[in-house]
């Protein structure tokens, strides 16, 4: 194998591909990223065995042949080198030289057939839909998703086919978010997929607004294709929770309050309290916010809101109530409130539906 290509352009497709490799691999040659080249054409391949990712750049190939080598240092050496251009070649000996200018260096690499095949996507069921849409879908939803929960299906984000309509919703337990869009697909595509987080976090950074994508829908993977980018995950098994049965449906309270105005205090309480609650303390035309630890002290600030209602308490977690306010959108928020024990629903200017859980109301003392 014998090719040369642009640095630059390679460290750029590099940083797409370099977070699947897994840190603590499971065989040895999963640790290596699979260099292929054809046709003028340049692939890289990395996976986990769950995520695969493939993506492929123009080069200028002298010598066909492809060649598994160690991907971090790899990585590592591509990103260092300065030349706009530099050469690779490998032998049968499974050596692979990179030579930038004046400069050498040498891997010891593996044969490209101990790396994993990549399943064929091209027959599967499909649809198209724009990336940033996808991407605004995931990142409104991916934060809420658990990361190892032993309910395993709690580590990935729902994405429901139905109607015309795709729905997203992650969960941990403890907090809720959902998002709907319209999608045109055919009837026979109405199904269920629970993404793993990993693979989500991982589409999310190459999805491009400039690309549409094609996602493609496997018995037990989903594929999705964006420019010269495939993404390949296997689906986590198990039946995801009724989610809707969480969801409040009414709500006695409802309060219209300043996002960033609240992002803002809540950042402030968040100094006096670890895992403590922050109370959040409605009465005539004012929201108290409160809290304390007896390591740090005691925090109290407040915002003017549209209460008029009785005074009312409940506490929540100030860091899930900051990532719900963070992916919300518009200036203000709604909060849907029925009583201290049961969730708050919080809505936007979007379709998104956030839920939280409340926690335990505690006493404010900090002695």
């Amino acid at each position: 194998m014998k090719f040369a290509v642009s640095r630059s352009l390679l460290a750029d497709e590099i940083s797409k591909i370099q977070g699947i490799v897994p840190t603590k691999p499971a065989i040895n040659i999963l640790s290596n990223i699979l260099i292929e080249a054809k046709d003028n054409k340049l692939t890289l391949s990395a996976t986990d065995l769950t995520v695969s990712m493939k993506t492929q750049m123009p080069a200028t190939v002298l010598t066909e042949g492809s060649i598994a080598l160690p991907a971090k240092r790899f990585f590592q050496l591509i990103r260092e080198l300065t030349t706009s251009e530099i050469e690779i070649n490998s032998n049968e000996s499974l050596i692979a030289n990179v030579i930038s200018g004046t400069s050498t260096f040498k891997f010891n690499g593996m044969s490209a057939e101990e790396f994993p095949a990549f399943p064929e996507v091209s027959s599967a069921e499909q649809f198209t839909m724009k990336s940033d849409l996808l991407k605004e879908m995931f990142g409104t939803t991916a934060f809420a998703v658990a990361r190892d929960d032993n309910r395993q299906v709690l580590n990935g984000t729902l994405m429901q086919l139905d109607d015309k309509l795709a729905t997203f919703i992650g969960t941990d337990g403890k907090r809720l978010a959902k998002v709907k869009t319209e999608i045109d697909f055919s009837k026979s595509l109405a199904s269920q997929h629970i993404i793993p987080i990993k693979a989500v976090e991982e589409l999310t950074k190459i999805l491009d607004a400039k690309e549409s994508l094609q996602c493609f829908l496997l018995e037990d993977q989903v594929a999705v294709e964006c420019g010269s980018t495939l993404l390949i995950t296997k689906l986590l098994s198990g039946k995801y929770p009724d989610v809707e049965k969480v969801i409040p449906q009414e709500s006695e309270i409802k309060i219209h309050l300043h996002k960033e105005e609240l992002i803002s205090l809540l950042r402030q309480i968040s100094l006096f309290v670890s895992s403590q609650p922050v109370h959040f303390i409605f009465t005539h035309g004012e929201l108290k916010l409160t809290g304390a630890s007896s390591e740090f002290g005691e925090g109290n600030v407040s915002m003017p809101v549209d209460y008029s209602g009785e005074t009312f308490e409940i506490a929540f977690n100030p860091s899930h109530f900051l990532d719900i306010l963070r992916h919300s959108k518009g200036e203000t928020v709604i909060l849907g409130l029925s009583s201290p024990y049961n969730p708050g629903l919080i809505t936007d200017s979007s379709k998104a539906v956030f839920v939280i859980l409340p926690m335990r109301l505690t006493s404010m003392a900090t002695t």
